[in-house]
């Protein structure tokens, strides 16, 4: 039974003969603007979806707002990058070409160091770093954006290596997270990252290598549904177009050699209208012919549709049945293509849609290791040190890199190109999150930050119950304590013999 089977059952558990058997109908709704009530109900269900976690404060604010006001809010992202990562690490001893250069507590993003032993400490360091903006985001859709996209355009940090290249890649997604789809796709396809990552950099006329030509069909753009049609020839094509590209590990860049550029025409099939790109000879070749086939790809109907759909497992739920095709991803994809293939518009119909605040909508996924462990951290205002104290923090969210890898969401690197199995895996999606070892290290982690927290540097990270209860509007009455609490972290409510249990376990501690 899935959690929409599940929650239609919570509210009707008389209608249905056969847990087994049941199978409800998915929501009706479609991408109309929401007129309905804007509580705080409403307000949890959108900053759960489009931030990890939603604070006191923040659930306050918004319900200040319209929904309108909220999410346009929520889609207002900064455009400076965060402070980048920096050298809190001890330089390796066992380091051939160590980083002595780099002061602790400076950055180590622009010094081209190629040494394997530092290049894993930096790759270590930018995952703390990663966590850390997830701890501290602000109030927009940034971190929950940045990740989607990282997911979409999986790369992982073991396999590139380099890791200026990890965070060239990074920043890249972070500073597109609500910009145009096909501007992304276009510097994605000469990026250092993937170029190392999908063997881009290897790939040339003398011995062609298929590997982002297929990925940049089958997962990054039309994806592998009935409708996407394109061939194996195209796969080939493809990778004739993208010959050439490098990598210059001192200048961090990528740069075309028309020496190793396929120079001949490529031939693509009936679902790319038989296009066929003039082969192109000198410096711009690489440019010119991989614009003229990114055009080509966009100009199919699929790329949006598989693109929106992305955005609707991501936002708002695995299964998509017709009516929601209809409803819904069709809708979308319209407008995705209207604008361009600017994502910030789709973004905010979808958010502020009657579907997306639709009762079958919410509660409906389970939350991933990430959404989790710092939606936690958030919502129960775990403290942590000053930024001045940088050792500390790093250690903290080292702490929970490793939570959120243990696990099976380590941040950086995916299983595979594919990214994470929940948003695409049939028939389990999000509940692969949920399995016997999984589960058990979930409640540990949670019992962990309640009981003991973590200590590091003789300082600790803890949720300090006393301060949570304090929040709450009428902490003495226990009937009350735990009917605010279950509002504020459950997305369904439990029934009355259960909260009588936690009271009677928990708070009379089992008198």
């Amino acid at each position: 039974m899935d959690r929409q089977a599940f929650l239609k059952l919570a509210t009707n558990p008389h209608e249905v003969s056969s847990y087994d058997n049941f199978a409800p109908p998915l929501p009706s709704s479609g991408l109309n603007a929401y007129t309905g009530i804007w509580t705080e109900a409403e307000v949890m269900h959108l900053l759960k979806r489009t931030m990890f976690g939603a604070r006191k404060m923040d659930l306050i604010y918004f319900k200040g707002l319209t929904m309108q006001q909220s999410v346009d809010e929520l889609l207002n992202v900064k455009k400076v990058p965060p402070a980048p990562p920096i050298k809190e690490y001890t330089t390796s001893t066992t380091a051939t070409t160590p980083d002595g250069n780099i002061a602790v507590g400076a950055t180590w993003v622009n010094d081209p160091n190629n040494d394997g032993t530092v290049a894993s400490q930096r790759r270590g360091s930018f995952k703390k770093w990663w966590m850390g903006l997830m701890l501290n985001q602000d109030r927009s859709i940034l971190e929950k954006m940045t990740l989607f996209w990282h997911n979409h355009f999986a790369t992982e940090t073991n396999d590139i290596g380099n890791a200026q290249y990890v965070y060239k890649h990074h920043s890249l997604l972070r500073a597109n997270a609500l910009g145009n789809f096909k501007t992304l796709t276009r510097a994605i396809s000469v990026d250092p990252a993937m170029l190392v990552y999908l063997n881009g950099q290897s790939n040339t006329a003398t011995a062609p290598d298929e590997n982002y030509g297929r990925e940049i069909q089958e997962l990054f753009c039309c994806g592998k549904g009935k409708d996407s049609l394109y061939t194996e020839a195209d796969v080939k094509a493809a990778a004739q177009v993208l010959t050439g590209w490098r990598n210059n590990s001192t200048t961090i860049a990528s740069y075309f050699d028309s020496t190793r550029h396929n120079t001949t025409n490529k031939q693509f099939s009936a679902f790319y209208n038989n296009t066929l790109i003039t082969g192109k000879t000198g410096a711009t070749a690489g440019d010119l012919e991989l614009d003229v086939m990114l055009d080509m790809i966009f100009a199919t109907q699929e790329v949006a549709k598989y693109f929106c759909r992305r955005l609707y497992k991501w936002f708002v739920y695995y299964d998509i049945d017709n009516t929601i095709e209809a409803n819904v991803i069709t809708p979308m994809a319209n407008l995705l293509r209207q604008n361009k293939y600017e994502v910030k518009p789709v973004v905010e119909a979808l958010l502020k849609s009657e579907h997306f605040y639709d009762t079958l909508s919410r509660g409906a996924q389970i939350k991933s290791p990430v959404d989790l462990v710092v939606g936690l951290s958030r919502e129960f205002e775990i403290q942590y040190q000053p930024d001045s104290d940088f050792n500390t923090n790093y250690g903290f969210y080292n702490y929970l890199v490793s939570w959120v890898n243990n696990m099976q969401q380590n941040i950086g690197d995916p299983p595979d190109v594919s990214g994470w199995k929940a948003y695409y895996q049939m028939p389990q999606f999000y509940e692969i999150w949920i399995n016997s070892d999984t589960l058990p290290k979930r409640n540990q982690f949670s019992d962990t930050m309640i009981v003991s927290g973590y200590t590091f540097n003789a300082k600790k990270i803890q949720i300090d119950g006393v301060a949570v209860a304090q929040t709450l509007a009428n902490p003495g009455d226990p009937n009350k304590l735990i009917d605010e609490l279950c509002k504020r972290v459950l997305r369904v409510d439990i029934s009355l013999a259960s909260k009588n249990q936690l009271k009677t376990d928990i708070l009379l501690g089992g008198q």
